[in-house]
């Protein structure tokens, strides 16, 4: 008897109909560039079905001087790239080509003009190290522009190319292995692409076995952070041809395989599935607004298009669509992540609860209180005293107090040793006006964050949104409560001054006793002792004088030093307290609103068959 087995995977046909459908129920809802970005890929996905198969597309991409050229002339048994010192030396991508009977459309899709069909029995030779006859039958190796190059068309060529050749082999050296061009543009970008990506390290030959294997584990902490884990990584030399053999193999295995082009449509088919889900969160975007704050998921430049690359702060710029969202463990899920789809709605709403938990109250009272202990510590010792008579600022507010376990200085909250309660503060009592401010700012989060959803599910967020709001107060305030100031540490030179305050008030009270020594002596009509003189000016006179003036220029310099010291601690402790007010935001009133987004995403299904997910 045939047992059924329960299907656990997705065609590529079935995912990019999945994405088409997805496109298409995003449509006039998310961003129109993630939408159009998705169908690029399903149209992209498309033609090179329809190519040559057979054939696998190699692009051996670099910085200036990484040696692919080179590695291109060895690995193809020819001379045909320039290898050279001067910037750039490739100007525009080549093709090597391997029994390329039928790769014509191919190229021609790939806009490759200067192509060279290898001549297999003369790659036997040793001195060439060219491929063996047979062995790499259909593969298009390709040797790109630097992507760093001085000439913009040439970063262009290769962003280009990025996108649409089947298997990438990224070439970097020794000196700029870690390079974020490399890295923020294109490596982290290709974090789905790790089935169709090889890094190669080159130019070993200038290292030590010893900084090879250090510069190898280097790089690929680089690669791992980059979502690049398992990534093949090869050392090897174009100089010498060490490690060669091994790229040469591993090339020759994925060529075989003839399945790179799958993996490529495959791996682009979910990278467009995560900006779709991204671009599911934002609501309230409108033509030309990027999905996230600050972010492009096709960046690139204008005149790019949807597909010519995305970007995240200027970054990748070539048409992968950059997985959004996602970390080196996995992608987004389905929704659009709180983290990225509300943190546009966090400012706003941050600053308006930050009024509302009297912030610039307690901002004022910090800057206040370090001038208020600065003085009770370096000012002049006979009337410091009376400076210990006026209460501290924070104390009045029930602040300044960190919790044991807190670190002395550290910024942010921290609950007291023990789990136990903490007390309320005494924080002038929110205003009416503050509150209103407070309940605008939470419906106009709510309603950005609901726009353009069906109403239903708009009212959801709304009610999400509010649905906390009678313990909003208690939290700011056990917010402020439990926010370590940064307030407890003494400067040193607070001891070095108040040293200082005492060692001239010795010397203007040894000035004061000469001087009475003297007034009783002339009183007991004893003989006058010698008196020492700077020039006109007796001694025991400079010395009280002296005192009594230097012990007030200290003060003076001391006051103007906690002045600066005052407002540098209230700009750490604004910090502070934002931070602590916006995560009272996000876990009373963002994550709410997140979690119902989540719930009703629409077209979750069909996300989850594009990204693999069986039905």
């Amino acid at each position: 008897m045939k047992l059924l087995r329960r299907r656990t995977t997705v065609s590529l046909d079935d995912r990019l109909d999945a994405l088409a459908e997805a496109a298409d129920l995003a449509d006039g809802r998310l961003a129109p560039v993630a939408v159009a970005g998705a169908r690029s890929v399903v149209a992209r996905a498309g033609v090179r079905r329809s190519l040559s198969v057979d054939h696998t597309a190699v692009a051996l991409a670099g910085a200036t001087g990484s040696g692919k050229s080179s590695l291109f002339n060895l690995l193809s048994g020819t001379t045909l790239a320039t290898v050279g010192v001067t910037r750039p030396t490739t100007s525009a991508a080549q093709a090597a080509l391997w029994e390329g009977t039928g790769a014509g459309p191919l190229l021609d899709w790939l806009e490759i003009s200067r192509r060279h069909e290898v001549d297999a029995g003369a790659s036997d030779d040793a001195v060439t190290g060219g491929w063996a006859s047979g062995e790499v039958p259909g593969l298009v190796l390709l040797d790109l522009p630097d992507h760093d190059s001085i000439e913009a068309a040439h970063r262009l060529e290769v962003d280009r190319l990025v996108e649409l050749v089947d298997l990438l082999v990224w070439v970097l050296d020794p000196q700029k292995y870690a390079d974020a061009a490399v890295h923020d543009r294109y490596l982290r970008p290709l974090s789905r692409h790790r089935d169709v990506t090889v890094v190669v390290l080159n130019q070993i030959d200038r290292l030590s076995p010893a900084a090879v294997e250090r510069c190898l584990a280097d790089l690929r902490r680089l690669l791992d952070d980059d979502g690049l884990a398992g990534v093949p990584l090869v050392a090897v030399s174009a100089r010498t041809g060490e490690g060669v053999d091994e790229l040469r193999s591993l090339l020759a295995s994925r060529v075989a395989n003839r399945r790179s082009w799958a993996a490529r449509l495959a791996a682009d088919v979910g990278t467009a599935s995560d900006a779709l889900a991204l671009a599911s969160s934002g609501a309230g975007l409108h033509d030309g607004e990027s999905v996230m704050a600050g972010t492009d998921l096709y960046a690139g430049g204008p005149g790019t298009g949807p597909g010519s690359g995305p970007g995240l702060g200027g970054g990748p710029a070539f048409g992968v669509v950059r997985d959004a969202g996602a970390s080196a463990t996995g992608p987004i899920e389905v929704a659009a992540p709180p983290e990225v789809s509300l943190d546009g709605l966090a400012g706003p709403l941050t600053g308006a609860l930050s009024e509302a938990a009297g912030v610039p109250v307690v901002v004022a009272a910090v800057a206040k209180s370090h001038r208020h202990r600065s003085v009770a510590a370096t000012g002049w010792p006979p009337t410091r005293w009376i400076r210990r008579l006026r209460p501290d600022p924070l104390r009045r507010l029930r602040l300044g107090l960190p919790a044991p376990s807190a670190t002395r200085g550290a910024a942010g909250p921290a609950t007291p040793e023990g789990g136990g309660p903490v007390g309320r503060t005494s924080i002038p009592a929110t205003s009416a006006v503050q509150r209103s401010r407070m309940d605008t700012a939470v419906r106009e989060t709510a309603g950005t964050a609901s726009e353009g959803l069906p109403e239903p599910w708009a009212a959801a967020v709304r009610q999400a949104a509010r649905a906390r709001a009678d313990e909003l107060e208690d939290g700011l305030d056990r917010a402020v409560a439990t926010t370590s100031l940064g307030v407890s540490g003494r400067p040193a030179w607070w001891r070095a001054a108040g040293l200082a305050q005492w060692l001239v008030l010795l010397v203007a009270l040894s000035g004061a006793f000469w001087l009475l020594g003297l007034i009783a002596m002339d009183y007991l009509r004893l003989p006058r002792p010698y008196m020492p003189t700077v020039g006109e000016l007796p001694w025991p006179t400079l010395l009280l004088l002296g005192g009594v003036l230097l012990g007030l220029v200290i003060a003076l310099l001391c006051r103007v030093a906690a002045w600066l010291g005052g407002r540098r601690r209230a700009r750490r402790a604004s910090r502070a307290l934002r931070a602590s007010v916006g995560q009272v935001a996000r876990e009373f009133v963002l994550d709410p609103v997140g979690e119902e987004l989540i719930r009703y995403r629409r077209f979750a299904e069909t996300i989850a068959v594009a990204r693999g997910a069986s039905r």
